[in-house]
C-alpha cells in the first residue's frame, strides 16, 4: 500500500522523514501545506492512503480519488474538514483520527491563554507598543474557580495545571467520569459558579454552537473563557456581545467558526480578546507523538 502526506508543512515533513524506516511502506511527503482540495486527486493517484493534516475532503472530491481507502487525519477534529460517516457510506473510505498525542501542548496553551486573560497581557502589550502606559487591574488565580467544559486528556492535563496553583477545579462531561481533586457538576453549576470557564469538547452535530448565547448569558459575570478545542463550539456573535458588554471580561482563543481568522472579523478589533494561531498543539513532542502516530497507522493499515 502506498500513502501520502498531503498537505506537510516544514516541520511535520521533517519529523516524517525522520521517523520513517527503511521497511515502511511506501510513504510519500507533499511538502506543501497550502494545496487545493481539488488537486487532491491527482496527487493521490495511485495511493490508498492519504494523511491530512488540515485540508478538507469533500464528498466529490473523494469519490474522484479512485484508490482511497483510508483517511489518517491529524488530529482529533477530522470532522472540521470532512464528513467521516459519509466518506465510509459513499466513497468506502475509513477515516482514523489520533487522540492523545498533544494533551500536554495543548493544556499548557490553554494555561497560558488562562493566565494572559487574568493579567490583561495582550492589551498591556498592544497599548504599551503604540505609546500608552496601559496600567489595569489584575485577576489573582490562585483560589479561584476553572470550570472544564469536556473531560479527556487535554482537560485532565489543564485540572493537574490548575490544581498545582492553588485553583478548585469543576467540570462537566458528556458521559460520568471521576478524576482526583476534581469535581464533576451539572453544566448550569458549572456556568454559574467558574470564574474561568476552559472549552474542551469534541467538535460534532451535537456540540456545534453548544455555547450559545443563552449559556454565555448563564456564565459567572466577569468570567475569563479560554477556547483551544474548536471554534465552532461557540456562538461567535454572541461571545462578540459578551466581550463588548463585559459579561465576559477577558478571552482566550486558540481556535475560530472560520481559519485563518479574517482581518475584519470583529474579535480582532477587541482590546479584551488573547488570539493564538490554533496552534496550541505544536511543540517539538507533540509533533514527535502525532507524526509516530500516523506513521503506526499506516503499518497497520498496510499490515491488514
Amino acid at each position: 500500500m502506498r500513502a501520502v502526506f498531503v498537505d506537510a508543512n516544514e516541520t511535520l515533513a521533517a519529523v516524517a522523514r525522520r521517523l520513517l524506516r527503511p521497511d515502511d511502506p511506501p510513504f510519500a511527503i507533499h511538502a506543501d501545506p497550502g494545496i487545493a482540495p481539488q488537486d487532491l486527486p491527482g496527487l493521490l493517484s495511485g495511493a490508498e492512503i492519504a494523511v491530512i493534516d488540515h485540508t478538507a475532503l469533500p464528498r466529490a472530491v473523494a469519490r474522484a480519488c479512485g484508490g482511497l481507502r483510508h483517511v489518517v487525519f491529524l488530529g482529533t477534529g477530522a470532522r472540521s474538514y470532512m464528513d467521516p460517516e459519509a466518506l465510509a457510506a459513499e466513497c468506502g473510505i475509513t477515516v482514523h483520527t489520533i487522540k492523545g498525542y498533544g494533551d500536554t501542548a495543548v493544556a499548557e496553551c490553554a494555561f497560558a491563554l488562562m493566565w494572559a486573560a487574568a493579567r490583561g497581557l495582550s492589551e498591556m502589550d498592544r497599548a504599551m507598543r503604540a505609546g500608552t502606559w496601559l496600567r489595569r487591574e489584575a485577576v489573582q488565580l490562585t483560589g479561584k474557580t476553572v470550570g472544564l467544559v469536556g473531560f479527556g486528556g487535554i482537560a485532565a492535563e489543564m485540572a493537574r495545571l490548575c490544581r498545582g496553583i492553588g485553583m478548585r477545579v469543576l467540570a462537566w462531561n458528556r458521559t460520568p467520569k471521576a478524576h482526583p481533586d476534581v469535581t464533576f457538576v451539572p453544566l448550569e453549576r458549572l456556568l454559574a459558579e467558574s470564574d474561568v470557564v476552559s472549552l474542551h469538547l469534541l467538535l460534532t452535530d451535537e456540540t456545534r454552537g453548544f455555547l450559545s448565547a443563552a449559556r454565555i448569558a448563564a456564565m459567572k459575570p466577569g468570567v475569563l473563557l479560554i477556547n483551544t478545542a474548536r471554534g465552532a463550539l461557540i456562538d461567535e456573535a454572541a461571545l462578540v456581545e459578551a466581550l463588548r458588554s463585559g459579561r465576559v471580561a477577558q478571552a482566550g482563543l486558540d481556535v475560530f467558526t472560520v481559519e485563518p481568522l479574517p482581518a475584519d472579523h470583529p474579535l480582532v478589533s477587541l482590546p479584551t480578546v488573547t488570539l493564538s494561531a490554533h496552534s496550541a498543539f505544536r511543540t517539538p513532542e507533540a509533533s514527535d507523538n502525532l507524526i509516530g502516530a500516523a506513521l503506526d497507522h499506516c503499518r497497520r493499515i498496510a499490515a491488514g
